[in-house]
């Protein structure tokens, strides 16, 4: 069995990872999108590293478009096989994916307007301009391929290869995705041969009799241990190979209370002392449900300023939708709280917001409000036109909630010192307030991940660990961790890097 790293390798994005087993299977491990700098990643989206239509099937760890979000791609580009997934993952993606999709056709008509003008007298036969990766045609025809299986359920890939879930904890429906593959151990076989002698058919033989279940696990993206809206990451079956994620795999989490009250602290001082509004750029799943959740339980205990709140998002709307049906999948704090309130993700001042005009409205509001709006990286969306409107008022705060990749508008405009930014393509004064809450992240820190992994496993037995999904720093960081924890052979593989196992 060979393991290739053709994404999410030394950084957090693009997650793809590609097995080939000795009797010839292929199975890719994610599909992700590389995501955070723009039109730059077009070339690396469109460069899979593998051919579509020689791939058996893809296991979905969850719904998170640097996961899942070249999907409708691969099965455009021939891939004909079955996608595995849980069911809140297949409705999840239904969503995010054809707003992917929307959001490729808004912004390739821009970069090919840009072009237009720049390239005014084109030579004959040479075009500048380029096309979506997928439209949602495309997507219509991807969401054929899913088959779903709930948590905890052991079921057959291929005679030889079987998959497990559990839930990881990260987001409504992902998954530690447990495989295991029956065939030759070739370090025993070889010494059972060189032992006895055999070689011909009798070697063959010998061979075929040292088959065993080959375990490799792959954590996708793990979550916390203690989350307001989903449950912490259940204990998954022993590995002999480990693929795990290290996205703060040099960092640690402040403590759920204290987030919780720096988020009330940072409103209070927004919209009661200064009088302005709170921008907090979120992802639409499951961040944007995860400080809906706070803010409604901050309403019911009497503690939230009598303010607006907008949800503007047509997708964070439905996609709370989606938690709304998946209630017995989430936290038993969030169970407990529809005891009392029927709608943990919905209150008298909250109002989510799906109409474009009604976004724009909010733009002339002067008055003192919250809104959550996606992207959470501020690449795309209505919060990035929001944050150009409010971004030079110093009664305003921008509020970052969780990771942004280094090249991203979210990761620089917090750079210290910084006065000046670019958005829109024009230059505006910083005069607003940017901070940051690292607790709503939906990653466990690197004290939370070896907690959880080594109650999960037996540390010794694993043979090996390839650290994923991490900036360098992160990774090697990690790296170091998981030694220091037991773990033996640890490494942090190179794009396009192959392993056999």
């Amino acid at each position: 069995m060979k393991i290739q790293f053709l994404g999410a390798t030394r950084e957090v994005t693009g997650s793809k990872h590609l097995i080939t087993t000795d009797s010839g299977h292929t199975i890719l491990l994610d599909c992700g999108m590389y995501q955070g700098k723009g039109m730059e990643t077009d070339a690396e989206n469109r460069d899979l590293g593998f051919d579509p239509a020689t791939l058996d099937c893809i296991v979905l760890s969850h719904a998170h478009i640097d996961h899942s979000g070249l999907i409708p791609y691969v099965v455009k580009k021939g891939f004909k096989g079955d996608i595995y997934c849980t069911p809140a993952t297949r409705d999840l993606c239904a969503l995010m994916l054809a707003d992917t999709a929307f959001i490729q056709e808004q912004d390739v008509r821009t970069y090919n307007k840009k072009i237009d003008k720049q390239h005014p007298h084109k030579e004959k036969g040479k075009t500048y301009k380029i096309e979506p990766l997928y439209n949602t045609q495309d997507v219509d025809r991807a969401m054929k391929h899913f088959v779903t299986y709930s948590y905890d359920r052991r079921f057959r890939l291929f005679d030889d290869v079987l998959l497990t879930f559990t839930n990881s904890g990260h987001m409504l429906g992902g998954a530690i995705c447990s495989l295991e593959v029956y065939e030759e151990d070739k370090s025993v076989s070889e010494a059972v041969c060189q032992q006895s002698g055999l070689s011909g058919e009798a070697g063959l033989s010998a061979k075929r009799s040292a088959k065993r279940w080959k375990r490799v696990t792959y954590t996708g993206d793990i979550g916390r241990k203690h989350c307001h809206i989903l449950p912490e990451p259940q204990l998954f079956p022993q590995c002999d190979y480990l693929i795990c994620e290290s996205t703060y795999g040099d960092r640690l989490h402040e403590a759920e209370e204290v987030t919780e009250e720096q988020l009330l602290g940072v409103v209070e001082d927004t919209c009661v002392y200064r009088k302005g509004q709170l921008l907090i750029p979120s992802f639409s799943v499951g961040r944007t449900q995860e400080i809906v959740y706070v803010l409604n339980q901050l309403y019911n205990d009497g503690r939230l300023p009598h303010i607006p709140v907008y949800v503007d998002s047509p997708m964070s709307t439905n996609a709370t939708h989606i938690f709304r049906m998946y209630l017995d999948e989430l936290s038993e704090e969030v169970r407990d709280t529809v005891q009392y309130d029927s709608d943990p993700f919905g209150f008298n001042t909250l109002r989510y917001i799906t109409d474009i005009r009604e976004s724009k409205a909010l733009n002339h509001k002067d008055e003192p409000c919250i809104i959550i709006s996606a992207s959470g990286m501020l690449e795309a969306g209505r919060i990035k036109h929001h944050v150009a409107n409010h971004i030079s008022d110093p009664r305003c705060t921008i509020l970052i909630v969780g990771y942004c990749a280094p090249t991203t508008l979210g990761a620089r405009i917090q750079e210290p010192g910084l006065q000046w930014i670019s958005i829109f393509g024009l230059d505006r004064k910083i005069k607003a307030q940017i901070t940051k809450i690292e607790g709503f992240s939906g990653h466990g820190d690197y004290k939370e991940m070896i907690d959880y992994l080594t109650r999960s496993l037996q540390v010794k037995d694993v043979k090996r660990v390839f650290v994923v999904h991490g900036e360098e720093q992160a990774a090697e960081t990690y790296k170091n961790h998981l030694h220091d924890a037991g773990f033996k052979h640890v490494e942090v593989p190179e794009k396009g890097q192959t392993v056999e196992l």
